[in-house]
């Protein structure tokens, strides 16, 4: 139910609730619709701003979208709006939905805690599969590899260390050494562990040591998990599957762990 636009199904106040806090009233409809449909049996409380999100206490809120809204990283509104969320809903995963494709600010982004990264080039199911991965704990960006390297920069510019609701454990944009970024740059198109090896002039023992502490730092089993997870360059790697259906099958392996 989306209770401020006065949808008539009512899941009840025990339901699983989401916040979709977006300033334009037509998109912030046609996100509440899509959720709804996506996630059947929530109730989701749509406003302007975090000045309503006194509408959503005592509710389980699972999840909250919140809209950059060209707004820079270190905007004192931005800061304040997400100041809110954690004071009320400490718990509950953020995704942040942008109106930029722009890696650097998807690093600062996730560099403060949000748990999701959403650009308006996504296509609606991937989008989709983001958010389910979100949800399942994990933390989705459209491009982790190209914000991972991005990401000390951004780190450098917004200063000082993750906010809370930054997960231990999870795919983090500082979970990896530069070297465990090239592996996984070379993975992610496709390569093999000679060829990484020869590329990057690493042994193929350094070589499966990185791929054993990048699997254990992405809760993956193997090297096609990796791949589906990050998901590859052009359709390559992991039998040329495009990369939108990698990531929903990654979505998937995540949430059924």
């Amino acid at each position: 139910m989306s209770i401020s636009s006065g949808t008539a199904r009512h899941n009840g106040r025990s339901a699983p609730t989401g916040i979709v806090i977006q300033h334009d009233t037509l998109a912030r409809t046609v996100i509440v619709t899509l959720l709804e449909r996506e996630l059947a049996g929530w109730n989701f409380i749509d406003m302007i701003s975090t000045a309503g999100l006194d509408q959503a206490a005592g509710l389980d809120v699972r999840l909250i979208t919140l809209d950059l809204a060209g707004r820079r990283v270190d905007s004192p509104s931005l800061r304040g709006e997400l100041a809110d969320i954690r004071e009320r809903f400490a718990d509950a995963p953020i995704a942040m939905l942008a109106n930029t494709d722009d890696l650097t600010t998807a690093a600062q982004v996730l560099k403060l805690g949000v748990r999701g990264f959403f650009t308006p080039s996504l296509r609606i199911e991937l989008a989709l599969a983001g958010l389910r991965l979100v949800l399942a704990g994990g933390i989705f960006c459209p491009d982790p590899l190209g914000a991972l390297k991005d990401g000390a920069a951004a780190s450098d510019e917004i200063g000082g260390e993750p906010q809370a609701g930054a997960g231990q454990g999870d795919f983090g944009l500082a979970d990896f050494t530069p070297r465990e970024a090239d592996v996984l740059a070379e993975l992610r198109c496709g390569s093999s562990n000679k060829v990484i090896a020869g590329k990057l002039n690493l042994s193929d023992h350094t070589v499966k040591m990185h791929l054993q502490h990048i699997m254990r730092k992405l809760q993956v089993q193997n090297r096609t998990e990796v791949v589906a997870l990050l998901g590859g360059r052009n359709g390559s790697g992991n039998g040329g599957i495009p990369a939108a259906k990698r990531a929903v099958s990654a979505t998937s392996f995540r949430a059924s762990r």
